[in-house]
């Protein structure tokens, strides 16, 4: 306890009568608390005036990396893929090509509603109404409704939709209606519906309708 009491001393005596002192001639004890407090007042200024810009700058710096590691592997992963993507635009465009071909054209249709006309003909059917309605404008195809009726046994309708659904052209069906003929000279079945036709429109066209839902967006757009 003595040696301790000594040494506790001792240091004590080395804190005495510094004042006006240079550091420098300070004794080793207060020198190296000194040099310590140095440091660690270096570490703090350093860390709020210099180091900590460095680390926000450094986590920056990681998160643009994590990125631009996420957009690599992205576009290898597009990369890899585009010879698949390209084989699949293929089949699409071949696709839309099949469909278009489907579709006639404004100088077709009269055509296309002979068609309709024959396929109940080649059944000896006779349509008692065939009225063409108006024609509705899509963005890249016109639809043409046409009012039909026609009187004639079930077989025979039957395979008059078959006809229709084997033309080469597309003809939908909609809104059909059987009912049992009233009329004693052509008893039967009454067939009552819309047969619809499809065309693809002509560039002009194209451009009128383009034209026109320009117009409407901006008159939408004053309002």
């Amino acid at each position: 306890m003595a040696d301790i009491k000594e040494m506790i001393e001792s240091v004590e005596a080395q804190f005495s009568d510094l004042n006006g002192l240079h550091p420098g001639l300070w004794p080793l004890v207060p020198r190296m608390i000194a040099a310590v407090g140095v440091f660690v007042l270096t570490i703090v200024i350093g860390w709020f005036f210099y180091w900590s810009d460095q680390m926000s700058e450094i986590d920056l710096g990681q998160q643009e990396e994590q990125k631009l590691k996420d957009s690599y592997k992205t576009k290898m992963q597009q990369s890899i893929s585009l010879d698949a993507l390209k084989e699949q635009k293929k089949l699409v465009d071949q696709y839309v090509l099949r469909m278009e071909k489907q579709l006639p054209s404004s100088a077709e249709m009269g055509a296309l509603l002979e068609d309709i006309n024959s396929a109940a003909n080649g059944r000896g059917l006779s349509f008692d109404l065939f009225k063409p309605g108006d024609v509705a404008v899509k963005d890249y195809y016109a639809e043409q409704p046409i009012i039909i009726q026609m009187v004639a046994n079930y077989n025979d309708l039957g395979a008059f939709v078959s006809d229709i659904a084997k033309l080469p052209r597309i003809i939908t069906l909609h809104n059909l209606n059987f009912s049992v003929s009233k009329d004693a000279k052509k008893p039967g079945i009454v067939l009552d519906g819309i047969a619809k036709t499809y065309r693809y429109l002509d560039p002009e066209e194209v451009a009128a309708v383009q034209e026109q839902k320009k117009k409407d967006k901006e008159k939408g757009a004053k309002k």
